[in-house]
């Protein structure tokens, strides 16, 4: 489901974790493994949608969702003419730590 960068049309569905995007043109996906274990698999899924004049997708939404959800949407939305993509934004990076002397 979740494409490794490289890695062809997306019809096989990996059983280990990996990011993978989805998109329209307009509408982006991003799958990214949130939880993963033998008693749970989910995935963070945030949409995000291209506005004019924009740098990035406007980030609408970001939900988790497990394995089999995952791979449900991933299917739909590939049915529907979706292709996988590049990365369509970079994650916020992490606040750093300030010690006060």
């Amino acid at each position: 489901m979740w494409v490794p960068s490289g890695q062809g049309s997306g019809q096989r569905i990996p059983s280990s974790p990996a990011e993978a995007w989805l998109s329209d043109g307009r509408q982006v996906l991003h799958f990214k493994p949130a939880s993963w274990d033998r008693a749970q698999q989910e995935l963070e899924v945030t949409s995000g949608e291209w506005l004019r004049d924009q740098a990035a997708p406007l980030l609408k939404r970001r939900q988790r969702l497990s394995r089999d959800k995952a791979v449900e949407l991933w299917r739909q939305r590939r049915a529907e003419g979706w292709t996988p993509c590049a990365p369509q934004w970079q994650p916020p990076q992490p606040p750093q730590m300030v010690l006060w002397r």
